[in-house]
């Protein structure tokens, strides 16, 4: 259709006042299906981010949730356009699923690291200890997905091809960003923007120390009438 369009508005553009063409067919349920993964993928986003305002109680961190859904989507496009498949309805589902699956490895960081805030580790500890402990976790689910999609990004055909190419993509360019690059986010809110306060968190351990008391019963002082003579 890209090589025949050129052709196709150059003939819309000889015909006579009265007389217009329109795209039927394929063409017309492509689009018609991208306004409407359009509006459910704008719905979604509204939703994330109401769960996310009430689960961190802040306003500023879901937009560092979301931080990297930007690079996840250009590493779909990238895949896509070295993989040579086109961008049709299937990538473009395929972008779209990308959301929640980032989404939610930003949140398995960012739980990380508000746990390390509540026990009252510094910022920058925090947020080093969240890139190491949640390393592996987050490899081997991206790890096990991709190489899942792989066969049938080779013999899907050309209908799951761009699917799997952009589910692939930008998984893996989305992985390095949540674990490199969100932490700097977080860390620039706090330290630059102040748009997130870190405030330091004093921890009290209650130690409970037992004291064993003999307890003798003291004895009742002798009388002189209790004398036997």
């Amino acid at each position: 259709m890209s090589a025949a369009r050129p052709q196709l508005m150059a003939f819309a553009s000889t015909l006579p006042p009265g007389y217009t063409m329109d795209i039927g067919g394929e063409e017309e349920e492509q689009v018609k299906g991208f306004k409407e993964l359009l509006t459910v993928l704008g719905i979604s986003v509204a939703m994330i981010f109401l769960a996310l305002v009430f689960q961190f109680k802040h306003a500023i961190k879901p937009f560092l949730v979301f931080a990297a859904i930007p690079y996840g989507m250009v590493g779909a496009l990238a895949a896509l356009w070295l993989m040579g498949a086109p961008f049709g309805f299937m990538a473009f589902l395929g972008i779209v699923s990308l959301v929640g699956v980032i989404v939610s490895h930003v949140i398995v960081l960012f739980d990380f690291i508000e746990e390390m805030h509540a026990e009252g580790e510094p910022l920058h500890e925090a947020l080093l200890d969240a890139g190491i402990v949640r390393l592996r976790p987050v490899m081997i689910t991206v790890g096990a997905t991709v190489i899942a999609l792989v066969p049938l990004a080779l013999h899907g055909g050309p209908l799951w091809e761009p699917l799997c190419y952009a589910q692939i993509g930008g998984l893996i360019v989305a992985t390095f960003i949540t674990l490199l690059l969100v932490p700097v986010f977080y860390a620039t809110t706090v330290l630059d923007l102040k748009l997130v306060r870190w405030e330091a968190v004093e921890v009290h351990e209650d130690t409970e120390h037992v004291e064993d008391i003999s307890q003798v019963s003291p004895r009742a002082p002798e009388m002189p009438g209790d004398k036997m003579s």
